[in-house]
């Protein structure tokens, strides 16, 4: 009989029962199976509620990052990540910022965007009657949430653009909604949902997409600090590091990998907040091509005194109120941790982190190279996937990184040879 992957009321089963499934699709071992099932701090229940056709859990390394002073204020910031390297990179980034008062940071308003895209005759006619109707639309937008109203949050403005496409001229109404401390995309999708039968009714128009957008350049996080040449190494390596953001503001190709390394820091701090990790990267991503060219969030030039100046600038949607921030028990444990009471600290602090990580993963590629740390670290992975166990671990590791040759072939033969010679 073929198999096929259209389970019938999958929905409906328990996770047990889903997993079951699962294992008679794709002949599962045993082993795989308890591994799956497994479940720590966020119960397979817990998790049941989250997200649908739940069979399990997957864990992620928990570190915490060291050394940083954001705002005066020292904290340690847990970051959830598998790559080795990030959470060592971050502190010491973070370290290096110290000697001159560590990050100062600040916010914009949290201000999210609600797009209706609009489709009808008359172009211009239909921009001015919405914007024409903006106390209307605002009041039906605010009567959607009452509290974020109270709150002092809620619908503030709108905004109408005409953009060309290959079908013609579309109408797009911005909704902008100040979220407070929450994330925000469903009050805002319930809201543009809500007045786009009013914006068809204004303009005779149809109303098709009615969604948040993930761009949102209205709710920035900024974070800036003086990296002491001393601290980084002397006046050849602040030359280095500039000449490796020069570089990266050049050519997208290395771009790219530039604002890798600062998401590297951000995503690893909104994964281990509960937050919406896909939102925070496309919005970044977007933001850095706002120009029409694809540039570094991070920007470094030399003060008078010969030191590095680091600043960076990027919108981050992230919450403390609602979604797997207020659910996941690891989640809010680490915002106990961070010590943040508004979402404004958040990104506060992602935005430091952001910063810090480019900041140490530029000085290693301007000086001894990204592998050496990165590899030394990497080391430890490649000794348990050659089956080290306990101090082997160590062992095996350490003479990887002697030889200089971290590979999986060489580490199980140095993983014979020390198992011989301890016998």
């Amino acid at each position: 009989m073929k198999k096929t992957s259209r389970i019938s009321g999958l929905y409906k089963l328990s996770p047990q029962e889903r997993l079951e499934k699962v294992k008679e699709f794709t002949n599962l071992d045993d082993e795989s199976v308890e591994n799956i099932r497994k479940s720590g701090a966020l119960s397979i229940d817990q998790a049941d509620k989250m997200i649908e056709n739940v069979i399990g859990v997957i864990e992620l390394p928990l570190g915490i990052a060291t050394n940083f002073v954001i705002n005066g204020k020292d904290c340690l910031i847990p970051m959830a990540i598998e790559e080795p390297s990030v959470i060592a990179a971050a502190s010491n980034g973070a370290k290096m910022a110290r000697d001159k008062g560590g990050f100062t940071a600040n916010t914009t308003e949290q201000i999210m965007i609600g797009q209706i895209q609009l489709i009808c005759e008359d172009i211009e006619e239909a921009k001015n009657s919405i914007l024409g109707a903006r106390k209307q639309i605002l009041k039906m937008a605010n009567e959607q949430n009452p509290t974020l109203l109270k709150l002092g949050g809620g619908a503030k403005d709108i905004e109408v653009r005409i953009i060309e496409t290959p079908t013609g001229k579309m109408v797009i109404t911005h909704l902008l909604v100040d979220c407070r401390d929450a994330m925000g995309a469903n009050t805002v999708n319930t809201m543009c949902e809500a007045v786009a039968s009013l914006i068809e009714r204004l303009t005779s128009g149809r109303a098709y997409l009615r969604i948040v957008s993930n761009l949102a350049d209205k709710r920035l996080a900024r974070s800036k600090a003086v990296f002491s040449k001393k601290a980084l190494g002397g006046d050849d390596v602040v030359d280095a590091i500039l000449q490796a953001y020069y570089f990266a503001a050049a050519d997208p190709y290395r771009c790219a990998t530039h604002n890798k390394g600062i998401m590297n820091g951000v995503t690893a701090v909104a994964l281990a907040t509960g937050n919406d990790t896909r939102a925070v990267e496309a919005g970044a991503h977007a933001y850095a091509s706002l120009s029409g060219k694809y540039s570094p969030l991070t920007t470094y030039e030399k003060n008078e005194d010969g030191d590095l100046v680091g600043a960076i600038e990027l919108p981050l949607a992230v919450g403390l109120v609602g979604g797997a921030t207020k659910v996941h028990p690891v989640a809010i444990a680490n915002v106990k941790i961070l010590g943040v009471k508004t979402v404004s600290e958040l990104a506060e602090v992602m935005a430091s982190v952001g910063l810090a990580q480019n900041l140490a993963a530029l000085r290693a590629l301007a000086t001894e190279g990204i592998q050496r740390g990165h590899m030394s670290l990497h080391a430890k992975n490649i000794a348990v996937m050659a089956g080290s166990t306990g101090d082997m671990v160590d062992r095996v590791a350490n003479a990887l990184v002697r030889e200089g040759r971290i590979r999986l072939d060489r580490a199980k033969e140095l993983l014979e040879e020390l198992s011989e010679g301890k016998e």
